[in-house]
């Protein structure tokens, strides 16, 4: 097409899309029939513009049609990957998929379908839900949200019923189908619950009184286990990100880096969009699939991104049974019966199976957290799980609240407001320079004074060391109570948050609130929202030196953001491969070390060396004892820069180096082989090459693969940079913001937007956010799309 005949096309399409728009305006008159407001001749509609790399730009009248066009858009993506979380929510995978298959844990931690099955029909079976939505904001969700939830379930299911499904994932199967309003709340609410119940599924779903049969036995060191099962610092999910205030930025205006690090594949990725009310609100970025709103993204004034906080999203109350009824449970002194629940699961080629679930006053009996921490059910002691978020149905109303904050002071007050975040931290810039970072989300009111007083002894093994705390269940004075700027009983207020504002830089990586900033570091909050004054993990270690001394160069713009993202430096051997050359000399092991000194110490694709560090990083941390693994320990006052000086002489070390050669070598793999040639994704048959590295190593650019040294090394990426946002302001009406998604916005292989953007991320490329509407309707690849029901 000539530039003459594409400025034409794109100045008719201006005119029609401006008209379009003019009618949608929320201000625009309607003629008795209201046919001007509804051009479709009824029901919800929007007008959805895609432009390069099939991210669509939907503009709609109110929050009704937006929702129906999110719905839309999402469906056109990800119809098999919704698909399968509804038939999660709505507990028939056991139906489907059969009751000994394994869900992708997106939605709870359940190990078997039958698992996840008991544990949603048990929340759709109490009318959990249906209670929740009822309740009148803000305690319950806004109006504002149940509109674009109605609007989202008739957007998605508009899209089913006027296109032919093409994802073989799902095309054809029973389980694709229409929603119900009631299935997107239930799938919105299981995000809510990740941290809480939604962890503890299997325990919940196992519970049953004593039967004779001897219970589990409790954890050797329960302290461990507990401090294991609740980490975030080598967690396979996290995010980095970073603000930074005007003082440290070439305009004076803020700036900021998001890289959250979320699965690659299932229903826990990332989608994008622009979603635009003329006059009410107008915001880009990255949605969970099956939310209806943006989770991070941008928009003309403000910018944030989420990390997943430190703070312990449950607790435990310990109930002392009555005497010879283990269903029933004493609280001053008087006994009170548990609630039961019975559950009916379909089961493929089987029987139903019913279950009996056991509730309290605080919450369902569980009988484990893992593996790890089991909790015995005994005829005079059980557990009951305390989770603040099964009665949070407010995130959406948080995201809306940042989508119209002008100001960090905004996404302040949005929090403030509606107290609706369950899990993650929030940080974010502004284009008038400021910072901000706040751990601000909902957990159970657990101070630690009340940690002292009423915690059993299981639970002074536990809330030292991870911030669960388990309390004495039998005393009311153990409750958790209240604070009076708390939205609900039993959580903390927003006057107990970590907050930081308009530092030169405000920067997580997964750790606690104490080094968000380490000229200005956080401490004095209670030990349930994380520790202070100990051993960082090894990528927030190099993310502070990194965005230190971005800060102090100063003059930052976003193209210093876009080369932090893809610089893959690997901070565990910069602070360490030296002492690995010298060891490895030591033991005349020859060509290793050869390459091990000549390695760039990055995990870029042409990297020579990185994959053998990093397969001899992971076997050398597990099998060399965290004490004997630094000659110079941890000292709180130098947190960044130690523990440091590997110990070359543990015994460990020498197993791990020959290890991971003889490992490389029996691959039939260089030891200098490009680390893009053995860590990759295949797309349409096509390896495409993979940068980053792993979280101990400290990569900032965070990727998770799987090993397969048959299969030519590291392949499928499960986890790790997801959707990326570099973000600015110069003064303009526009925001200045580069944007990624690392797997691209479609989950169906046949879709030409399923690899597209996970070529663009192999080359360390981005996209030119399109926000303002002239760069909307000047994209070479414009195509729109008037999505109505019919």
């Amino acid at each position: 097409m000539s530039l003459r005949t594409r400025t034409r096309s794109c100045a008719v399409a201006a005119v029609a899309l401006l008209t379009a728009a003019t009618a949608l305006s929320p201000t625009a008159s309607a003629d008795p029939g209201g046919a001007e407001l509804r051009p479709s001749g009824g029901g919800l509609s929007a007008l959805i513009r895609y432009t390069e790399y099939g991210i669509p730009h939907i503009l709609a009248k109110d929050y009704a049609n937006l929702g129906f066009g999110n719905g839309w858009a999402q469906a056109n993506d990800q119809a098999c990957t919704l698909a399968e979380g509804f038939a999660t929510v709505r507990g028939e995978r056991s139906r489907f998929f059969g009751a000994q298959g394994k869900p992708d844990g997106s939605l709870s931690s359940a190990s078997t379908n039958l698992a996840s099955d008991l544990f949603f029909r048990g929340i759709r079976d109490a009318g959990t839900v249906a209670r929740l939505m009822a309740r009148p904001a803000p305690v319950g969700p806004g109006r504002q949200v149940e509109e674009l939830m109605r609007g989202w379930t008739a957007g998605y299911n508009a899209w089913l019923k006027q296109n032919r499904v093409t994802d073989p994932a799902c095309r054809g199967a029973a389980w694709l189908r229409p929603v119900t309003l009631s299935d997107v709340h239930h799938l919105n609410y299981s995000f809510s619950v990740l941290g809480g119940q939604g962890r503890g599924a299997d325990g919940i779903t196992a519970a049953q009184p004593p039967s004779g049969a001897a219970p589990r036995t409790a954890a050797t060191d329960p302290g461990e286990a507990a401090r294991r099962f609740f980490d975030t610092s080598d967690a396979a999910m996290g995010s980095n990100a970073v603000a930074f205030s005007g003082s440290t930025t070439a305009n004076k205006r803020g700036l900021l880096l998001g890289n959250p690090h979320y699965p690659w594949s299932g229903g826990r990725r990332f989608w994008q969009s622009q979603q635009t009310i003329p006059g009410e609100i107008n915001v880009s970025g990255g949605s969970l699939i099956g939310s209806t709103t943006v989770s991070i993204g941008h928009t003309a004034r403000i910018a944030w991104s989420h990390t997943v906080a430190t703070g312990t999203t449950m607790n435990l109350h310990q109930l002392t049974l009555a005497p010879g009824d283990p269903t029933a449970y004493v609280v001053d002194g008087r006994p009170e019966k548990m609630t039961r629940r019975t559950v009916t699961v379909q089961v493929k080629d089987g029987a139903p199976v019913t279950r009996t679930q056991w509730w309290t006053r605080y919450g369902p009996v569980v009988t484990g957290l893992g593996a790890q921490l089991p909790l015995p059910w005994t005829t005079t002691t059980a557990y009951a799980l305390n989770d603040p978020n099964a009665t949070n149905l407010r995130a959406g109303d948080t995201a809306l609240g940042f989508s119209r904050a002008r100001d960090v002071n905004g996404v302040q007050e949005a929090l403030r407001r509606t107290q609706g975040l369950p899990w993650v931290n929030t940080i974010a810039a502004d284009s008038s320079g400021g910072s901000f970072f706040s751990q601000s989300q909902v957990l159970p009111r657990i101070t630690d004074e009340l940690a002292q007083r009423c915690s059993t002894p299981l639970g002074r093994a536990t809330y030292p060391t991870s911030g669960l705390a388990v309390l004495d269940g039998s005393r009311t004075d153990c409750a958790l109570g209240s604070d009076r700027d708390a939205i609900e009983p039993g959580i903390f207020g927003p006057s107990k948050m970590p907050t930081l504002k308009n530092a030169p830089y405000a920067e997580n990586s997964n750790d606690s609130a104490w080094l968000t900033n380490a000229d200005r570091p956080i401490s004095g909050y209670e030990r349930v929202f994380g520790s202070y004054g100990t051993q960082r993990s090894m990528r927030t270690r190099g993310a502070v030196e990194d965005v230190a001394a971005m800060a102090g160069r100063g003059r930052l713009t976003v193209a210093d953001l876009q080369r932090q993202q893809f610089a893959n430096r690997v901070p565990a051997a910069d602070l360490t491969v030296d002492e690995v050359v010298k060891g490895c000399e030591d033991l005349r092991l020859g060509a290793p070390c050869d390459v091990l000194r000549t390695w760039d110490r990055k995990t870029d694709t042409g990297s020579r060396g990185a994959l053998l560090f990093d397969r001899f990083w992971r076997a050398l941390l597990p099998s060399v004892p965290a004490a004997s693994l630094w000659r110079t320990p941890f000292d709180a006052a130098d947190p960044v820069r130690t523990p440091r000086g590997l110990n070359t002489a543990a015994p460990g070390f020498a197993t791990a180096l020959r290890g991971a050669v003889a490992e490389l070598r029996a691959a039939g793999i260089p030891l200098d082989a490009p680390l893009g040639r053995h860590q990759f994704v295949v797309r349409g048959g096509k390896r495409i090459p993979v940068h980053g590295g792993t979280e101990s190593l400290g990569v900032w650019n965070k990727v998770e693969p799987v090993w397969n040294a048959a299969g030519g090394g590291y392949t499928e990426v499960t986890t790790g940079s997801s959707y990326l946002q570099a973000v600015g302001w110069n003064g303009g009406p526009c925001p200045v913001a580069k944007t990624l998604l690392t797997y691209s916005q479609s989950s169906n292989p046949v879709s030409p937007y399923h690899s597209d953007q996970t070529e663009l991320y192999a080359g360390e490329k981005w996209v030119t956010s399109r926000f303002c509407e002239g760069d909307i309707l000047t994209s070479p690849k414009l195509r729109v799309v008037w999505a109505r029901e019919r």
